[in-house]
């Protein structure tokens, strides 16, 4: 067992009661790696006065939390703030370097930069980094993620270090190696059953309320299938900044009877939704591993979205799901390196840096509010689902594929794969045993 674990992440925390709170999915994955160590210490940003509708505590008997400053770039004055602060936040994340056994960074992000320019000088040690953004080397994307890749990816530099990312790329250097995130147990496999297509249809909507993952395309599509005749209907799990705008837009379109709005939702809620539904959509811009098709899969919802990241292998090419029209995704506004998250009061300067791609056309709504329109791509993809929903046996057989693709990612097999990772007993991983539903195979071991 690894005695001493130490975790460099941007993602801010909330510190109530003794006790520090961050987004509920991160920290769930979180208490897996806790599992396999006997201390921890933590490296990231708190805010004591943020308010976290989807969050979580930490479980560890002995943790210990490192807070660092949250650092953007977003103006003048923020960047000139970030200068005065890299020499402590730099100071901190080495002396907990010094202090681990295990160093693990979470990236993209500003704390995950910093701590890869940090562990270049610990070349002993054992380490990992989890790339929850998109690694495909051909995606535009902003210089600070660039250079994450650049760093993780040099061998010379990063030494002693397993970089786990979403997909199998080519070019690839030796110690990037694919990898998986897990939502459900193995024992939930013989819970679900084999769905019946017949209309209405329900599709589901499920991550946060941000631009970047264009919830406004999901429901316009939903809009124009009951132009074409097709009963359907939308629910939408999550929250975030654009969902007054989004409510807006369908009120003044009369959709109130086609949309609604869950908010933010427990596992087990999302589960019994997964259930009932027929389809899980996203129309993302970007992404690293989107839980919300994986999840939706695991239940045998046929998945629809954007062909970003390695949703195009998720997805078989089609096989499994639908690929949505992508042409708008080359659209690339450098200067955004900051995501916008669920709880971020507005005002506030966010980090939208996972979305990293322009809007495109703005829709107003009340009160001079914007929304991004993309209407234009929507037909075309509406022609695709509708030729789907008048073939109830293909749309039978991309369920029954989707779940069987999706089920072989469970919870022991992603805690195994971890264990793996931090106690380095094997050469083999547990994902090269894993096959895709394509016939496809994860390349090399952890």
């Amino acid at each position: 067992m690894t005695k001493r674990l130490a975790i460099f992440t941007h993602v801010e925390h909330r510190h109530t009661n003794g006790e520090y709170f961050a987004y509920a999915p991160y920290i769930r994955e979180m208490r897996l790696w806790f599992k396999h160590v006997e201390e921890v210490e933590i490296v990231a940003p708190v805010n004591r006065n943020k308010e976290m509708s989807a969050s979580e505590a930490y479980r560890h008997d002995k943790l210990t939390f490192n807070p660092v400053p949250a650092l953007d770039l977003l103006n003048l004055r923020n960047t000139i703030r970030t200068l005065f602060l890299l020499p402590k936040v730099f100071y901190n994340t080495l002396a907990a370097m010094n202090r681990a056994d295990h160093l693990h960074l979470r990236c993209p992000g500003n704390i995950g930069l910093i701590a890869s320019i940090c562990q270049v000088f610990f070349p002993g040690k054992s380490k990992s980094a989890k790339y929850a953004g998109n690694w495909d080397p051909k995606a535009k994307q902003p210089w600070s993620y660039n250079l994450q890749k650049w760093l993780l990816s040099n061998t010379f530099l990063t030494r002693n270090m397993t970089v786990l990312v979403y997909g199998d790329w080519p070019g690839k250097s030796v110690n990037i190696k694919p990898f998986f995130t897990a939502s459900f147990s193995e024992i939930e496999i013989d819970k679900t059953k084999e769905k019946s297509f017949e209309g209405p249809f329900t599709f589901l909507f499920v991550g946060n309320l941000v631009p970047g993952k264009q919830a406004l395309r999901a429901i316009q599509m939903i809009c124009k299938l009951k132009e074409t005749g097709v009963l359907s209907r939308l629910e939408i799990y999550g929250d975030g900044t654009e969902r007054e705008k989004l409510e807006l837009y369908c009120k003044g379109n009369q959709l109130e009877q086609l949309v609604e709005f869950k908010g933010n939702r427990s596992l087990e809620e999302l589960k019994k939704a997964y259930e009932k539904a027929h389809f899980v959509i996203l129309p993302s811009k970007s992404e690293g591993w989107p839980k919300a098709l994986a999840e939706g899969m695991f239940y045998g919802c046929i998945p629809i979205a954007t062909p970003v990241s390695c949703v195009p292998w998720m997805l078989g090419n089609g096989s499994r799901g639908i690929l949505l029209n992508g042409r708008l995704l080359d659209t690339f506004q450098k200067s955004r390196q900051f995501e916008c998250l669920p709880d971020s009061p507005q005002g506030e300067p966010e980090n939208i840096s996972r979305t990293g791609f322009s809007e495109t056309l703005e829709v107003r709504i009340r009160g001079n509010k914007k929304l991004s329109d993309v209407g234009g791509q929507v037909t075309v993809d509406v022609q695709k689902i509708s030729r789907l929903m008048k073939d109830q046996k293909e749309m039978q057989r991309m369920s029954e594929e989707a779940k069987k693709w999706s089920q072989q990612y469970t919870l022991e097999g992603f805690e195994e794969a971890i264990k793996e990772i931090l106690n380095k007993s094997n050469e083999k991983s547990p994902l090269s045993k894993v096959k895709a539903g394509d016939g496809n195979t994860f390349s090399g071991s952890l």
